[in-house]
């Protein structure tokens, strides 16, 4: 991978401590932070489970605006991150992502790995492989801190 500035970078995030990181890196290999595409993708529950029991279908399109309410918050309270685009997104996290690069002609997506192993990792996949193997440009996966 060529470490000159990359043109388009896409940042997918789930609000963890290594998002912060993983927008950072972009910053710092991009010319400009309009160039950092900071994307979240709402994956929507099919209902709120409280106390063991359901007492809510979840309305899609409310879901979705708490979330772009949210991405906002997060970046407004980082004046670190100012002039990055952000935007939501819902739907498989791994089919979206690829498209979203692949709309924004990016030539590089940086994301942290939350470094799952063993049965953690197989109940929960991993994102970031799949996006590894399904990405339309070189992928830069971060490693935790811890």
């Amino acid at each position: 991978m060529a470490w000159a500035p990359k043109k388009q970078v896409v940042v997918p995030i789930d609000f963890s401590s290594a998002s912060e990181d993983a927008i950072q890196t972009a910053l710092e290999i991009t010319e400009r932070p309009a160039h950092v595409h900071v994307i979240h993708v709402a994956q929507l529950p099919a209902v709120v489970p409280y106390g063991g029991e359901v007492i809510a279908a979840v309305d899609p399109e409310r879901w979705k605006q708490l979330a772009i309410t949210h991405l906002a918050d997060y970046l407004q309270a980082r004046p670190q991150f100012q002039g990055v685009s952000s935007t939501v997104l819902d739907g498989d996290a791994v089919v979206r992502i690829a498209e979203y690069a692949t709309k924004c002609h990016a030539d590089l997506i940086v994301m942290p790995s939350h470094g799952y192993h063993g049965v953690k990792r197989f109940l929960l996949g991993s994102v970031t492989e799949s996006v590894l193997r399904h990405a339309p440009c070189e992928v830069l996966v971060l490693r935790r801190a811890d």
